[in-house]
């Protein structure tokens, strides 16, 4: 059943089809895509309201009397193997309830995230324009905290009568004036901080802790933190089923310290004798991360919500060496801009919205998530200052197999950068003389660089991330915006500039204790 025209894409030049066959073992297991049969529900949802700004046909129309809740949960340093669903995983890795979703919802193989670390990652996605865009380049800028006139997530689905959550890791300003409620959250349980949290110490004990905090007063808690943001979820979600929800449940596992219950840690010691010791540590936190997914989703089925809610999962950047993730088949970990640095498990789900149990290879990005959920929830994007990610609806209810062609990654003067236009990506890594050249379709894991061989690619794809860091603003904490470059001392300004902040931050903690 056709309903017109699409709509005129006005990122054409941008899109690419989906990637070329890829080696095998490089892909997640599941069937190809094209164009998916529609079942009658799919097909009101094809016919339904034409939504300004999108340019495409809204997917709802009349697909349900209230929009759906969304509920974006993020892990933290997870390997690109640490998930049982790649057919490449170790045998150590089991996560049962990660892989139920994926076989439920979507497993997009190649999504990406716009960060090789955690907090540039969540500013692109709350805001669902490059982090770049707001000044923020690194860990330390980000972590700062970006100006509050960066518009969130919260913000923008709280005229369409959504009641907005967040739960555990923010990592986007270390005192209150950043934190979730002053941004638009109305409520919030988890910390503040540079990034990792004591799992045990929930009470402040450690003066080396920051506090656990709930909508904003400081607390005292106890538990394993990973069940606790958990237990936070599902509660929230138990007193808000009966009206639209939004729940960011940003998980710190696995990200470090290594912590895990004791008798989690000997269990998998005893099933895995040979494996190290950081490694048995790393899988059961990952247990118990796989848990809390499990247990949100149970709550969405019990709860009678299941099938209007949209569910994403990510990881917000590689696995981390220094945690002993697996990024196999990839090259490179967290804080590298190499695949096994930027591709994370990426699923989405809305089982009343399309069908599950696919995997779909075309490209993707966190920055896509707020699209999405804006397009299901009938809110209509805004137009002064549009977002960089699109709607994953029409790839998602299979109108198409095209998205956007052309990602990027700056980690400012200090680091690297990347760029990838269809197969082809250019890297250009920090402490590396020259950029490296591959073809994603015929080398995934990144083993031959083209450089030498593709110049004519080489010049193509320096000039799209030339021209698109120019509309990029300028680092927060000074210094330039390109690698390696320091005119009027930008990079020593740039580090004098982020001591000074640290120090500044400590004081004020300090202050409110």
């Amino acid at each position: 059943m056709e309903c017109g025209e699409r709509g005129r894409n006005l990122h054409a030049k941008n899109e690419v089809p989906r990637g070329k066959p890829r080696e095998k073992g490089a892909e997640f297991h599941g069937p190809r895509v094209h164009l998916i049969a529609m079942n009658p529900t799919l097909v009101a949802l094809r016919c339904g309201l034409l939504l300004a700004g999108f340019g495409l046909a809204s997917v709802l129309g009349a697909a349900t009397a209230r929009p759906p809740n969304v509920v974006v949960i993020l892990s933290d340093d997870q390997g690109y193997a640490d998930i049982s669903f790649n057919p490449r995983h170790p045998q150590e890795v089991a996560t049962p309830h990660l892989d139920a979703l994926a076989r439920e919802g979507v497993f997009f193989s190649q999504g990406y995230i716009t960060g090789n670390v955690c907090s540039p990652t969540r500013a692109g996605l709350l805001t669902g324009r490059y982090q770049q865009r707001a000044g923020v380049y690194t860990a330390g800028e980000g972590g700062s905290g970006m100006a509050l006139s960066e518009k969130i997530f919260p913000r923008f689905l709280k005229p369409a009568g959504y009641t907005s959550a967040a739960f555990g890791k923010w990592h986007l300003g270390v005192n209150l004036e950043q934190s979730p409620i002053a941004r638009g959250f109305d409520e919030w349980y988890g910390f503040l901080g540079r990034g990792g949290h004591d799992y045990f110490d929930l009470a402040g004990n450690d003066a080396d802790n920051g506090p656990i905090y709930r909508n904003g007063a400081p607390i005292k808690d106890q538990g394993y933190l990973t069940t606790r943001l958990a237990d936070e979820a599902v509660a929230f979600i138990r007193r808000q089923k009966a009206q639209p929800f939004f729940v960011y449940l940003a998980f710190n596992a696995v990200h470090a310290p290594a912590q895990a219950p004791a008798e989690d840690i000997e269990r998998i010691r005893r099933q895995f004798p040979d494996l190290p010791a950081a490694r048995v540590t790393l899988m059961a936190m990952l247990r118990h991360l796989d848990l809390g997914v499990g247990r949100v989703v149970e709550t969405l089925k019990q709860e009678g919500v299941w099938e209007n809610t949209l569910v994403f999962f990510l990881t917000d950047n590689g696995g981390s060496r220094a945690m002993s993730a697996d990024n196999t088949p990839l090259r490179g970990f967290k804080q590298q801009n190499y695949e096994g640095g930027i591709r994370t498990p990426f699923i989405v789900a809305w089982p009343g919205g399309f069908k599950g149990g696919r995997t779909i290879a075309t490209p993707v990005s966190s920055l896509d998530i707020l699209p999405t959920a804006l397009e299901a929830a009938r809110v209509v994007p805004p137009t002064d200052r549009p977002l960089d990610g699109r709607s994953l609806l029409p790839l998602l209810t299979g109108r198409t197999d095209r998205h956007v062609g052309t990602f990027y990654w700056s980690e400012g003067a200090s680091g690297g950068w990347a760029v990838r236009s269809g197969d082809w990506k250019l890297v250009a890594q920090r402490g590396q003389t020259k950029s490296e050249l591959f073809d994603l379709a015929r080398d995934p894991a990144e083993t031959k660089d083209l450089a030498a061989s593709e110049p004519a690619k080489v010049a193509e794809l320096t000039a799209l991330y030339d021209a698109w860091i120019e509309q990029m603003a300028d680092p927060l904490h000074g210094g330039s915006k390109r690698m390696g470059a320091s005119p009027d001392g930008g990079a020593k300004k740039s580090k004098d500039a982020k001591r000074k902040a640290r120090d500044e931050e400590r004081a004020k903690q300090k202050a409110e204790k």
